[in-house]
C-alpha cells in the first residue's frame, strides 16, 4: 500500500513557474527555497497539474513540490473553482491547499468564505472549521462553525451553529446537509424554520428552499399564530401555510383552550380550518373542568373567536357532570351552542327497530329527542340551558325499585342548569305524558302515577324529582305497582340506554374498531462522513513530508504530544528503551527511533491525556519483529483496559487503529505500546489520539 502511494508520490509534477518579476534566495531562513516576487507589470503566476495561481510574493521549496504565496492570492482550476485569500498554502504532491484571511472560493453553485479554507483537489473538497458562510443565488446565505463541500456531489456539510436566511425563512440547525444545485436541506439534531406565518421545529426533517415544503419526523412541532402541532411525522407547504400530521397528533388552540388530537390531521392555517381524524379527540378547557368530543372525524373552522366544531359520525360527548352521543355534534365557541344531531341517512332500515335519537345524560337522567341544543355562558363557562327538540324524552331510574323508571315525553323539553351544571328545571311542552313512582315520607311507594296534560314542569336535586307540576292536565291515575301490566310503565318510544353511557375519556373509545398506525418511513439517521483530514488524507499529507506543520495543522487535534519523538519525556518508558534513530519513516521524510524492552517486566511506552470521558480513536505505524499490543486504557488503578489490539509486528509499515467509548469513571486516560520483550525490536511513528465528536442520533 505504501510503495504503491509512494511510486504515484514521485510521479508527481512539479508546481511550474510562470512568470516571477524577481528570484532570490535566503537560505538563512528560507532553507532550499526560491523567493517569487512580482513586479510592476504583474503577478508572481505558478502552475500545477490544470490550476493557476497568481500572488504577490511565493516561496517555492522545489525538493517538497510545496508553495507558500502572500499577497492578493488567487488560485483558480479551470473554469471551476476561483478562490481568493491574503494567504495560501500548496503541495504539488498532496494537491491539497489551505488558505487564510478573507478567503473567498466560488464555483458555478455557490460562494465560500471564511477566515480559513482547505481544499482538497484531488476529492474536490473544501472545508472551514472556524466559522464561513455561503452564499447559494435564491436559496439564501448559510452561515455556520463547521463546513464541507463535497463538489461533485454539490453537496454541503454544516455542522454546530447553523443558520440559512433567504427572503421566507430562517432556519437554525446543529447538523445540516444541503444541496446547491437543487436546494433541497436535510436537517438533523434540534433545529427550527421560521417563516413569517409559521415556526416548525424538529430534530430530523428536509426541506425544500426552492419551493418552500418540507416533512419533519422527529419531536415535530409547527407553531402558527394561535395554533400548535406536534405529529410522529409533519408535512407543510409555506406557500399556502398548509400543514398535514400524520400519527400520535396533537392540535394545541393556545387562544380557545383547546386541544384536539388524532392519527391524521391538515391544517389550512388562512382558512383557519383544521380536519382531523383517526381516534379523533376534542378537549376545551371549561372552568374547572373539561369537555371531550370524539368522533370519526373532527373539524374546527372559523376565526379564534368565531371558532366552530363539528364532529360528525358516532360523535360523543364528556364531562364528568355531562356526557351525550349522536350521528354528528356541531359546538359554536362563540354562542355557546353545541348541537346533537342524528342523520336520517344513517337510521336503521328496520320498520319495527327503535329510532335512534340523540342522546344526553347529567347526573341520573338520560334525555332523548330528534335534535338536542345545549347552551353554555360563554363568560363563566358553565351550563345554562337544555333545548330538546321533537319527541323530547326524559327517563331517571327509580332507584328504590327493581326495574321502575321516572318517564316524562312531549313534542319540546326546556331544561336550565344551576350552578353546579346539574339539571334543576325541566318544563315539557305539547302532548306532554309522564310515568311516576310516588313515595311517602318513608320512601315506600304509595303507587305509580300515570298522567297526560299540556305542559309538565319538574324540579330535580342531586338528580331526583323533587316535585313535579302538571298543566292541562287531560286524565291521571295513581294505583299500586301491583295493578300495572308491565307494558304499562313504560311510555311508548321508552328506550333505557345506560350501557351507552360514557363514564370516562376513555368510553369514549368503546365502540371504536383497533387502529393499526401506518409505519413512519422518514428519513434516514444522520451518518457522518469521514472526517475530512481522514486516514488518506492524513497519508498524503505524511508522504508530502509536512504532516504536522503543513496547512496550519500542527497537531491538528492531535490529543498526543511528540507524536514520533518517543525518546521524550512525555512519553513514559516501564523495562524499555529507546535506541538511536535507524530506519525511515514510512514518508520517509526522517529516521525513528528503535524500541525494546528491558529486564524482567513488561516492557511499555505510554502517555497519559487529560481527558475523563468520551469517543477515542488511537492510531499508530508499527514495523519490526515481535508481538506487543497497543491499548487505551484507564490512567490508574485497577488500570482498565477500555480497547487494545494484538499485533504480530511486520517487517514493513502498517498502521494500526482501535477505538473505545470511555465511561466517565473518575479517571484519566492513557495510550500505550505494551508486551515490549528484549528481544522485540519496535519501530513506531505518527501516533494519533483523536475525539470522535457526538452525531445527532448518539445524544440521544
Amino acid at each position: 500500500m505504501l510503495s504503491t502511494f509512494c511510486v504515484t508520490a514521485q510521479d508527481k509534477r512539479q508546481i511550474e513557474i510562470k512568470y516571477s518579476g524577481r528570484l532570490n534566495r535566503d537560505e538563512a531562513n528560507f532553507p532550499g527555497a526560491t523567493i517569487l516576487t512580482r513586479d510592476d507589470s504583474q503577478q508572481v503566476h505558478l502552475y500545477h497539474n490544470g490550476t493557476d495561481l497568481w500572488c504577490d510574493k511565493a516561496i517555492r521549496y522545489g525538493q517538497e513540490n510545496f508553495i507558500e504565496a502572500y499577497g492578493n492570492v488567487k488560485m483558480i482550476q479551470g473554469d471551476t473553482i476561483n478562490m481568493s485569500a491574503k494567504y495560501i498554502e500548496y503541495s504539488g504532491i498532496s494537491e491539497l491547499a489551505f488558505a487564510s484571511g478573507e478567503v473567498v472560493l466560488k464555483d458555478p453553485n455557490s460562494t465560500i468564505s471564511s477566515d480559513t479554507l482547505y481544499f482538497d483537489r484531488i476529492n474536490q473538497e473544501a472545508f472551514y472549521k472556524s466559522g464561513g458562510t455561503v452564499v447559494k443565488d435564491t436559496s439564501g446565505t448559510i452561515t455556520s462553525k463547521i463546513g464541507r463541500y463535497l463538489m461533485q456531489q454539490k453537496k454541503y456539510r454544516f455542522t454546530e451553529n447553523v443558520v440559512l436566511t433567504n427572503d421566507d425563512a430562517i432556519i437554525n440547525s446543529d447538523y445540516f446537509d444541503f444541496y446547491s444545485d437543487t436546494g433541497k436541506a436535510f436537517l438533523y439534531g434540534p433545529s427550527t424554520i421560521v417563516t413569517e406565518t409559521s415556526k416548525t421545529y424538529c430534530e430530523k426533517g428536509f426541506y425544500d428552499t426552492k419551493n418552500k415544503t418540507g416533512y419533519a419526523v422527529k419531536k415535530s412541532r409547527i407553531d402558527y399564530d394561535n395554533r400548535i402541532i406536534e405529529g410522529d411525522s409533519l408535512y407543510f407547504d409555506n406557500n399556502i401555510s398548509f400543514a398535514s400530521a400524520t400519527n400520535n397528533i396533537k392540535v394545541t388552540d393556545t387562544i380557545n383552550k383547546t386541544i384536539v388530537k388524532g392519527h391524521y390531521a391538515e391544517v389550512f392555517k388562512e382558512k383557519d380550518s383544521l380536519f382531523i381524524t383517526k381516534r379523533a379527540l376534542a378537549a376545551t378547557k371549561q372552568e374547572n373542568d373539561s369537555i371531550y368530543m370524539h368522533a370519526d372525524k373532527i373539524m374546527v373552522t372559523g376565526k379564534p373567536d368565531e371558532r366552530i366544531l363539528r364532529a360528525y359520525y358516532n360523535a360523543k360527548i364528556f364531562k364528568t357532570d355531562l356526557s351525550g352521543k349522536a350521528d354528528s355534534i356541531h359546538s359554536n365557541q362563540k354562542t355557546g351552542v353545541t348541537q346533537l344531531i342524528n342523520l336520517n341517512r344513517l337510521a336503521s332500515l328496520d320498520k319495527f327497530a327503535t329510532k335512534r335519537r340523540p342522546i344526553m345524560w347529567n347526573v341520573e337522567s338520560q334525555m332523548t329527542g330528534d335534535t338536542i341544543h345545549l347552551f353554555s355562558n360563554t363568560k363563566t363557562e358553565k351550563l345554562d340551558s337544555l333545548l330538546v327538540f321533537d319527541n323530547a324524552f326524559i327517563i331517571s331510574k327509580d332507584t328504590l325499585s327493581e326495574d321502575g323508571y321516572n318517564q316524562i315525553n312531549g313534542l319540546k323539553l326546556l331544561g336550565q342548569f344551576d350552578d353546579e351544571n346539574q339539571l334543576r328545571t325541566v318544563d315539557i311542552n305539547k302532548n306532554a305524558q309522564s310515568i311516576f313512582y310516588v313515595r311517602n315520607d318513608k320512601q315506600e311507594l304509595v303507587g305509580i302515577d300515570k298522567a297526560k296534560s299540556g305542559r309538565i314542569s319538574i324540579l330535580f336535586g342531586n338528580g331526583d324529582i323533587e316535585e313535579y307540576t302538571r298543566f292541562n292536565q287531560v286524565d291521571g291515575t295513581l294505583p299500586p305497582e301491583s295493578e300495572y301490566l308491565e307494558k304499562d310503565k313504560r311510555l311508548k318510544g321508552f328506550d333505557w340506554r345506560e350501557d351507552e353511557r360514557p363514564q370516562s375519556v376513555a368510553d369514549l373509545f368503546s365502540e371504536d374498531k383497533p387502529i393499526v398506525l401506518p409505519k413512519i418511513q422518514g428519513l434516514e439517521d444522520y451518518i457522518p462522513e469521514d472526517d475530512f483530514f481522514n486516514e488518506e488524507m492524513m497519508e498524503r499529507i505524511n508522504m508530502a513530508g509536512n504532516s504536522q506543520e503543513f496547512l496550519g495543522l500542527k497537531n491538528g487535534n492531535n490529543l498526543l504530544e511528540y507524536p514520533n519523538d518517543f525518546e521524550n519525556n512525555i512519553w513514559y518508558k516501564q523495562h524499555t528503551k529507546v535506541s538511536a534513530k535507524s530506519t525511515l519513516s514510512p514518508n520517509k521524510k526522517e529516521l525513528v527511533y528503535s524500541i525494546s524492552g528491558i529486564g524482567q517486566g513488561n516492557g511499555q511506552i505510554i502517555q497519559s491525556i487529560n481527558k475523563t470521558h468520551g469517543k477515542f480513536k488511537f492510531s499508530i505505524w508499527l514495523k519490526g519483529s515481535g508481538v506487543v499490543s497497543i491499548i487505551i486504557q484507564r490512567n490508574g488503578a485497577p488500570w482498565t483496559s477500555y480497547e487494545s489490539l494484538g499485533i504480530d509486528l511486520p517487517d514493513s509499515w502498517k498502521k494500526y487503529s482501535i477505538s473505545t467509548l470511555k465511561p466517565l469513571d473518575q479517571s484519566k486516560l492513557r495510550c500505550l505500546i505494551s508486551n515490549i520483550e528484549p528481544t522485540d525490536e519496535v519501530y513506531a511513528w505518527g501516533a494519533s489520539l483523536i475525539e470522535i465528536k457526538e452525531t445527532p442520533e448518539a445524544k440521544d
